[in-house]
């Protein structure tokens, strides 16, 4: 490998980058930067992100540009705010001992006005998001006719992010003799078809494969249920008690979400995403890099251009819709050449993501095993250890306070104290995982909390007020609390359907807890609760009405004349059903019909209805009236015969 002396770079820059405590170039910086300081070719560069980019094109184009010419003669485009701001910040040290070198950032979120005004000045380089570079182009107060090199910083995210058009106003107005530098951490193809279009016969410089990960990030998944998502995050954060994370969403709505609990639930975390204005971000971007911030929530696009070191843990508490914002994501961490780990939580739904991920980044993705209350404490405790071991003690500024503590503390032992002093943050994890349940789901199994094997020494009990009745997981426990004067802790499992729920309590706890509820009611409605084996074989007691997916017919699991359970034939009322492959059928012998699934799609006949569906669309029709869908909505028509759904009235239409 070379060094930058041996790379062709020039004095100023050689002397700014050795005060930068630049040792040796990356990969990337050693292969692209010759090809570079030619100064007659167009490049694209592949690379991951963290790997020194940035530096692989600003390095060679300090050194090329003539700083005592005023006029603007390169261009550099990047996606986000955040990374034009990080840009600009670099180029201004690498041209620190440049004479006469000026480099301005032209971004939106902020006064246009001001960003004029120092374009008038004279600007050798501009560094700009392409919304804010085609809004100033077209008031004409820029003027890029003396453009020599076009820098595409990450290219890919431009075209993610609907910069097409933008990038083909900004592009027409530069010269057509120009060197064009593309730099990007995936080729997919929307990227080859900018370089087909706006570049000649470039160079290929590569680090690694395309589309391929880091080599130093460990890719870790866990697979739980959808409503356990948020505690799995807690979860990861409280085993890496040292943890200094990105967490990406998909969108807005769910950053700020996800920001907002883990505030409230004591976690240092802020969110980042498009809705703040230029000072938000900037306060919480300050924050984050004062590592004030545990956890920074953000969003794909606001997270760009986040140059963050040390970065410990990528947590996708959502996979990404786009592949390639995959490798971007976790690309945040193991920067340097440091180590970091990808985590992302998932559904068993997402499954097939994770395999195609694995094919396309040529990564292992290794299932985890989501941390156990036991194991969070475990690790909580020795942290604490760790840290009362090496806090550094100020003896000045103590020992004046020293003698009426050791007056305090005379009383107790060496081990009293440190129990004592481990006790103080120990006893708050303990007391919230005691009882923790088991939040993995069964990768195979299709992720239903209703068929989750009941654990050793617990037992599931029925209960007979659900949803409809305005319960979720925590007031069904805050109710049972009360009710039977027991602690919630005795409650380690709740799943809340409709109109009945079912939890589990430790084996021992069961009888008492049964016999304490006897008698009791709820707005007017008796709670019951019931060992879950009561009710397989009997009478159908308390279960939804009209056969919901959970409970068929009157709520019976097996047998007798209330209905049937997912998979299990019932006599009368409720329904079978089976299944192959990907399809499956159902027999309803009330209905007088049946329902045939296979694949994507599915076909329902009951009577003289009929129901048919494709992929992600469906048509209905009852009688004179018709009902179909696709895609997120669905119209209904109603006709004025035999029974059509009417919601609307004969021969209206209802949009949902």
């Amino acid at each position: 490998m070379n060094t930058f002396e041996t790379l062709g770079l020039s004095k100023p820059v050689l002397a700014a980058i050795t005060e930068l405590g630049f040792t040796a170039p990356t990969p990337i910086q050693d292969k692209v930067i010759p090809i570079l300081l030619t100064g007659d070719t167009d490049v694209v560069a592949l690379a991951q992100t963290g790997t020194g980019k940035t530096a692989g094109f600003g390095l060679p184009l300090v050194s090329l540009l003539d700083f005592t010419s005023k006029h603007t003669q390169a261009l550099i485009l990047a996606p986000t705010r955040e990374l034009c701001m990080q840009i600009t910040s670099d180029l201004k040290n690498f041209s620190k001992h440049s004479h006469g070198a000026n480099v301005v950032a032209v971004y939106g979120g902020a006064s246009i006005m001001n960003q004029i005004h120092d374009l008038k000045r004279g600007a050798q380089i501009v560094v700009a998001t392409p919304g804010r570079m085609v809004d100033i182009i077209n008031r004409n107060k820029v003027d890029l006719s003396g453009i020599k090199y076009v820098v595409l910083d990450e290219a890919d995210e431009m075209l993610n992010m609907g910069f097409q058009e933008d990038l083909d106003a900004i592009l027409s107005t530069t010269p057509k003799e120009k060197n064009t530098w593309l730099f990007s951490a995936t080729m997919p193809d929307e990227v080859l078809r900018i370089s087909r279009k706006y570049m000649h016969e470039p160079a290929e410089v590569t680090v690694g494969n395309k589309n391929q990960g880091n080599d130093n990030i460990e890719h870790v998944f866990y697979v739980t249920h959808e409503r356990d998502r948020y505690a799995v995050l807690k979860r990861v954060a409280d085993f890496h008690p040292d943890i200094f994370g990105l967490v990406f969403c998909r969108t807005k709505i769910e950053t700020q979400k996800v920001a907002d609990m883990l505030i409230k639930d004591g976690y240092n975390a802020d969110a980042l995403h498009g809705d703040l204005s230029q000072a938000q971000r900037d306060h919480v971007m300050k924050r984050f890099r004062g590592r004030t911030l545990q956890m920074l929530v953000a969003t794909d696009v606001a997270a760009r251009g986040i140059d963050v070191n040390d970065i410990t843990h990528v947590i996708h508490y959502q996979l990404p819709d786009e592949i390639e914002n995959y490798t971007h994501r976790s690309g945040r961490t193991a920067r340097a050449g440091k180590k970091g780990i990808s985590i992302a939580i998932i559904n068993t739904r997402d499954l097939n993501k994770i395999r195609t991920l694995e094919r396309i980044t040529k990564k292992h993705f290794t299932q985890g095993t989501i941390p156990s209350g036991y194991e969070i404490c475990e690790k909580q405790l020795f942290w604490l250890v760790q840290r009362v071991h090496d806090t550094q003690v100020n003896e000045e500024s103590i020992k004046s306070y020293l003698p009426s503590v050791y007056e305090q503390l005379n009383d107790l032992t060496k081990e009293e104290i440190i129990k004592r002093v481990v006790s103080i943050e120990f006893n708050r994890f303990l007391d919230y995982y005691k009882n923790a349940a088991d939040l993995n789901a069964n990768a195979a199994g299709g992720g239903d909390r209703e068929h989750r094997p009941t654990r050793e020494g617990m037992v599931r009990l029925f209960v007979s007020v659900g949803q409809m009745d305005g319960l979720n997981r925590d007031t069904l426990k805050t109710l049972l609390a009360e009710s039977t004067g027991m602690d919630e802790s005795v409650i380690t499992w709740t799943d809340v359907k409709n109109s009945f729920s079912f939890i589990e309590v430790k084996t021992e706890v069961a009888e008492p807890l049964i016999n304490a509820i006897k008698g009791k009611e709820f707005r007017n409605r008796p709670i019951r609760i019931e060992a879950r084996g009561d009710r397989e074989g009997g009478s159908s007691r308390g279960g939804d009405r009209g056969g919901r997916r959970e409970w068929g017919g009157g709520g019976e699991r097996r047998g007798g004349s209330g209905g049937g359970y997912k998979g299990r034939s019932s006599s009368g009322g409720g329904g079978y059903r089976g299944g192959s492959g990907g399809g499956s059928r159902e027999r309803s012998s009330g209905g007088g019909g049946f329902r045939e699934r296979s694949g994507g799609g599915s076909r329902e006949r009951s009577g003289g209805f009929s129901k048919e569906r494709s992929g992600g669309g469906s048509r209905e029709r009852t009688g004179g009236g018709e009902r179909s869908s696709g895609g997120g909505g669905f119209r209904e028509r109603s006709g004025s015969g035999g029974g059509g759904f009417g919601k609307k009235g004969f021969g209206k239409k209802k949009d949902f």
